[in-house]
């Protein structure tokens, strides 16, 4: 496939960087599972946001949108452009109070919010449910996009490449810990950036340019480039596009966009330097990750439906415009981003996914008493039996776009109580139990149904259903089982201060009783938003060569940008 020694030296180069830090952070991350799991929370707002955006770029991202345009046109990309609501939301509504929390991880966070065996039952499931089963199906996506590449770049067969993708990954993971994975996230994200726009580049003017590329695709489909799908069309109904938009940011749970924040977020959240690094690191990576990052993908999966328009499994577009287009040199780099991509992604899984089996139900509910040295040594083990099960869960799966549908159906209904515990008191722990064994259960009920069978309006159907009975249930359970302890709530209002429904609460404080005021962050919340989807539409328009709807949404974004930066200074930090 034209790999020569140069590139092979610039992805040699990749690794031997990546084996260097693991080398060079292993004694730190090794004092305790603090340093190990975030960093000693001593990480500045730059290199905690980066890291996110590098995780979300994984090997499986530019694929799985190679895949969603070759079904759905640019439209179908609403499928996650719509977290961009609730990342916003994340960011001022929810970052600083993560970072208050101080716990180890968003799971810990159980036992902080509620009280007595409900709790307890709650955080040892949680860990063990999201870091095996869960996380290990993320981690196969990104498997799976890597041994896909491998195979169209090497000609090697599935299982050996996914045993060599794996290979790469636990390495250093298993070094350096957490201070390996954000620091290796620096130099990927710059790669990928630059390999993931040089790829489109080079795509874009071997089909002729933008308009030589805008013509042929809309040959083969009229609605390819719209940004909204149209009413009544088949590829992606209007129901479909509602759900996106209207229901799924706030109602599902998704890692790296929960509702409120969590997961990998959470994490990096809670290892910035204080609650200022916290709220600009995750404003960062809402920034870059949906305002700089799509079009370079969604170009290319463009250009690949011009030049392989019969292929079978639409996602290899992609790796096949990198491999058969990209020069010497270019092509390397662009390897060693989807290495690096790949790495970023599951090295951070891999620490995520232990942290909560070794936190939150190890050293919880196993070995209370141990010394930091054998938490982290059960750590570094961990981290290898977490990616043996996701090597036979990539092996296991097909499709990556079919496993992000899978997780948001799972987690439907469940994002409102995760939004709704740090503002309203009478949340407790039977509520999230309920919601969780709720979602799971009507989402595997109707995958077995007619409405588990293919297509995008069958995937809204079951969002919406799911996301009805859940609801209810929870609410139910809710009203049904005691409050947490007052003497438990009264410790989390001091300690959190959240806004929102805490009157009987604060009643019950003599003192820092005051009702916390949200409305800044909510104005911030919004004007976010429409800076971020103004700059993502925008730059659409402007590469598409539409001048005059373009340079206007370019306008809005920036206008509510410094609105909204104004805004920021005024927020008070603990």
């Amino acid at each position: 496939m034209g790999i020569s020694w140069i590139d092979w030296s610039l992805i040699g180069g990749y690794f031997l960087f990546a084996l260097g830090v693991g080398i060079y952070f292993s004694k730190k991350a090794g004092r305790n599972i603090e340093n190990f799991f975030i960093s000693g929370r001593s990480l500045p707002w730059w290199i905690a946001g980066t890291s996110m955006v590098a995780t979300t770029f994984g090997a499986d991202t530019p694929l799985a949108v190679t895949e969603i345009v070759s079904q759905n046109g640019i439209a179908g990309n609403w499928l996650w452009w719509n977290f961009v609501l609730g990342g916003m939301l994340t960011v001022f509504l929810f970052s600083k109070l993560w970072r208050r929390s101080e716990v180890l991880t968003d799971i810990e966070f159980t036992e902080l919010r509620y009280s007595g065996k409900p709790a307890a039952i709650l955080r040892g499931f949680r860990a063990v449910y999201l870091g095996l089963p869960i996380n290990c199906m993320i981690m196969a996506w990104g498997i799976l996009a890597m041994s896909a590449i491998l195979e169209v770049a090497f000609s090697f067969p599935k299982l050996q490449a996914i045993v060599i993708a794996l290979a790469i990954a636990v390495v250093y993971s298993v070094l350096s810990g957490f201070w390996g994975v954000v620091i290796t996230d620096m130099l990927q994200f710059v790669i990928a950036l630059v390999g993931s726009v040089s790829l489109a580049v080079i795509s874009v003017n071997h089909v002729g340019g933008i308009k030589a590329l805008k013509a042929k695709v809309l040959t083969e489909n009229s609605q390819a480039l719209d940004f909204f799908p149209q009413l009544g069309a088949a590829a992606l109904p209007f129901l479909t596009f509602f759900v996106y938009i209207a229901v799924q940011w706030w109602a599902t749970w998704y890692p790296g966009s929960e509702p409120g924040g969590g997961g990998y977020i959470a994490q990096r959240m809670l290892a910035t330097k204080d609650e200022k690094h916290s709220v600009l690191a995750t404003l960062w990576f809402n920034i870059a990750h949906y305002a700089l990052r799509p079009w370079p993908w969604i170009l290319v999966a463009l250009a690949s439906l011009v030049v392989f328009p019969n292929l079978a499994d639409p996602k290899l577009g992609y790796p096949k415009m990198m491999i058969t287009f990209l020069p010497v040199g270019l092509k390397g780099l662009m390897l060693a981003a989807f290495f690096g991509a790949f790495m970023s992604t599951l090295d951070t899984h891999l620490n995520w996914g232990a942290s909560y089996i070794v936190n939150d139900f190890y050293k919880r509910f196993i070995k209370k008493d141990g010394s930091s040295a054998h938490y982290v040594l059960i750590s570094r083990i961990t981290v290898m039996v977490i990616m043996v099960f996701a090597g036979m869960t990539a092996y296991w799966l097909e499709s990556i776009k079919g496993g992000w549908e899978l997780i948001l159906a799972v987690g439907a209904g469940t994002g409102l109580i995760y939004i709704l515990r740090w503002y309203w008191w009478r949340v407790n722990a039977w509520s999230e139990i309920a919601a969780m064994a709720c979602s799971f259960v009507v989402a595997i009920v109707l995958l077995n149904t007619s409405l588990g069978e293919s297509g995008e309006l069958n995937w809204a159907y079951r969002i919406l259903i799911t996301l009805g009975v859940t609801t209810g249930c929870w609410l139910t359970v809710t009203f049904l089982t005691p409050p947490v302890n007052k003497n438990h709530l009264i410790r989390f209002y001091k300690k959190i201060k959240p806004g929102g429904l805490w009157n009987p609460i604060r009643n019950q404080i003599k003192e820092g009783g005051v009702k916390i005021k949200i409305s800044r962050e909510i104005a911030s919340w919004i004007l976010g938003s429409v800076m971020i989807y103004s700059a993502l539409l925008g730059v659409g328009k402007i590469i598409l060569l539409e001048m005059g709807k373009g340079i206007p949404l370019i306008g809005l974004s920036g206008v509510s940008g410094l609105f909204l930066f104004k805004n920021i200074s005024k927020i008070e930090f603990k």
